[in-house]
């Protein structure tokens, strides 16, 4: 049996985490059982469903390389279909009409009079008991099928024989399952993966900061990095890597190893996986990322800047939307002072003698290279008997406005002699004459 699985969104907005983790789950399995990816278009919902939505999908996906092994199926063109099955219920005494509530006739099956029991391939053996379990619509008084018909439907067209989603849909399982059983259909094995959730617990959503694909596309995660972190919310590879290439992924992954339980989102553990794929890609793809990025902010910049830029920040940068805040200091002399850092570090006594002697000292420097501004550093501090952090941490702020930051040698030697000295004097007029 050849293994073929879905995935099936509604384009009614932006792709959610969530909904993108259940495509890469379905593609994973299939691709590790050489099997068929399907992508269906629910479109059905004509009042929400829209062409930029859609497109917004299908570009996820391939920025992703999710890629589907057939031409997308749009449920919406599909309902002359959906409609004859109907029909054929009817005709079978397995569905009846009912005006339900005055508003026109529909289309109701009859769910079977007993408890229904299936296997779930993460949750184990499920159960509805008979006195809980309803009949239900199938095509609404308008004459529009509902959303269990066509799903059936649907799955039966494409020959689905595993479905993986939400365990928001359990209780939709239950209609489905009867469904099958109906049209005398090959039932597919059914999967339901437990929600993320935020650190509360609750169901992750746009309150608790970005959730859409686009949002952290837009921040400057690599594709590769949502992957491997959502991938990793409700699967274990059954031992303790965390850093996965697709090809690993797809040799490992199985839904045996996925877990029952809800999965937190936490953000800091993948922002740090980023920037460990970040320190292994070559310097050429990060370069290109950055200048783009660092370009598109500072337009007048001189290319050969702007790569000596990116070299001294690479090492501290976890996603590229790190980048403006981590080079703004080197292309505008307007920055903003740590103010907090100012009270700590800089209202000290002696600070401003410090400022004053390199003044000085860097006007007598020829050639403001990093040898020259090193040894400049080092006598100082040999002759003073000053600490280390003492006098580079008021030199770092006056220059960058924060206390930490790229080698501080390298950082005075790219911005150069009289920016660095016009800069000592502004702080030191600002926070200390």
């Amino acid at each position: 049996m050849k293994i073929r699985t879905r995935f099936a969104p509604s384009p009614t907005g932006n792709v959610h985490i969530g909904n993108i983790r259940v495509a890469i789950y379905n593609w994973l399995f299939a691709k590790h059982n050489n099997g068929n990816f399907l992508l269906r278009i629910e479109d059905t919902d004509r009042e929400r469903s829209t062409d930029d939505a859609i497109q917004n999908l299908l570009t996820t996906l391939k920025w992703l390389n999710l890629d589907y092994d057939e031409e997308p199926l749009y449920q919406s063109r599909q309902e002359k279909k959906h409609l004859e099955v109907a029909e054929y219920l009817l005709s079978k005494g397995k569905a009846y009409t009912e005006n339900k509530n005055n508003k026109g006739e529909c289309v109701i099956f009859k769910m079977p009079n007993n408890d229904m029991i299936f296997e779930d391939g993460i949750k184990g053996s499920l159960k509805k008991a008979v006195e809980n379990i309803e009949d239900f619509v199938l095509v609404r008084s308008n004459g529009k099928p509902v959303f269990h018909l066509a799903n059936v439907v649907d799955d039966i067209e494409q020959k689905v024989t595993h479905v993986i989603r939400g365990d928001d849909h359990i209780e939709n399982t239950y209609k489905h399952l009867a469904l099958y059983q109906a049209l005398n259909a090959d039932i597919p094995s059914f999967s339901h993966l437990p929600m993320i959730v935020n650190a509360q617990g609750k169901p992750f959503s746009k309150r608790d900061g970005d959730a859409y694909v686009s949002d952290f596309k837009r921040r400057g995660y690599l594709p590769q990095v949502l992957i491997n972190y959502l991938v990793l919310l409700g699967w274990s590879p059954g031992n303790d890597q965390e850093i996965m290439n697709i090809e690993e992924m797809i040799e490992m992954f199985t839904i045996e190893n996925c877990q029952s339980s809800p999965a937190q989102f936490d953000e800091t553990k993948m922002k740090w996986m980023n920037g460990e794929y970040l320190s292994k890609i070559s310097d050429k793809e990060f370069n290109t990322n950055a200048f783009e990025i660092i370009t598109s902010l500072y337009e007048s910049a001189s290319v050969d800047y702007v790569y000596n830029v990116i070299t001294l920040v690479k090492d501290r940068v976890k996603v590229f939307e790190d980048i403006e805040k981590l080079v703004n200091y080197f292309f505008v002399d307007d920055f903003e002072y740590d103010e907090k850092v100012i009270n700590k570090k800089l209202k000290k006594e002696g600070v401003k003698d410090i400022f004053n002697d390199f003044i000085l000292e860097i006007n007598k420097i020829q050639s403001f290279d990093t040898l020259n501004i090193k040894k400049l550093i080092d006598d100082y501090i040999k002759e003073t008997g000053k600490g280390f952090g003492e006098v580079m941490i008021p030199l770092r702020i006056a220059v960058s406005g924060v206390s930490g930051g790229p080698d501080l040698v390298s950082v005075l030697s790219l911005l150069g002699k009289q920016k660095v000295i016009e800069r000592i004097i502004n702080l030191k007029q600002r926070y200390l004459d």
